[in-house]
């Protein structure tokens, strides 16, 4: 009886390691990732608005307290303030190169610099610094008045040869963001 006995408390323990394997696999597949900079890009097959009768309305699952929320499905951002109150919301133009869902937080800032399309921009708030290369961050244009409004589509920029990771807002909507999120500040990625 004790090799039958042996037998059968293997199998119990085989089976509880690979059940034990699978559901921790399935947590840090669904669990936000703090500064996660070593995944590859989310691949984003749709734009849809996270809540169909009010395409603004902070997305739900996306945190508590003062952060930044970026939606990649409605390209849209919301800083929130104390209390999840909503101080502003605004649509961007992301580059080409996307960060994973997760929560990240403002690495560095960036009055005035070139981006990597060649366009001037300004007050760049970085928080993904290394997404397969391409550091993510939003900008704003720098144009004068005589060229058109301040937002810059990056797609109308050539950049399908140029990986780029601005996500382009207005210039009113950078200063919004440049005042709201200094280094340390919460970035919340969503779908």
């Amino acid at each position: 009886m004790a090799p039958s006995s042996a037998g059968f408390v293997t199998a119990l323990t085989t089976a509880a390691l690979a059940t034990v394997g699978l559901l921790g696999y399935q947590a840090s597949t669904t669990a936000p990732v703090k500064n996660r900079t070593d995944s590859a890009p989310a691949a984003v097959t749709s734009k849809v608005p996270q809540h169909r009768k009010d395409p603004a309305a902070l997305p739900a699952a996306s945190g508590t307290g003062a952060r930044v929320v970026y939606s990649l499905d409605s390209d849209r951002v919301w800083l929130v303030g104390p209390g999840d109150a909503v101080t502003r919301t605004f649509k961007v133009t992301p580059g080409n190169v996307d960060p994973a869902p997760g929560v990240y937080a403002v690495s560095s800032r960036s009055n005035l610099i070139t981006g990597t399309d060649g366009i001037p921009v300004e007050h760049v708030v970085r928080f993904a610094s290394d997404v397969d290369g391409v550091a993510i961050g939003f900008s704003a244009a720098v144009r004068d008045a005589a060229s058109g409004p301040d937002a810059t589509s990056l797609a109308d920029t050539g950049t399908g040869t140029v990986r780029t990771g601005g996500i382009r807002e207005s210039r009113a909507d950078g200063d919004a963001m440049w005042t709201f999120a200094m280094i340390g500040a919460q970035v919340v990625v969503v779908h």
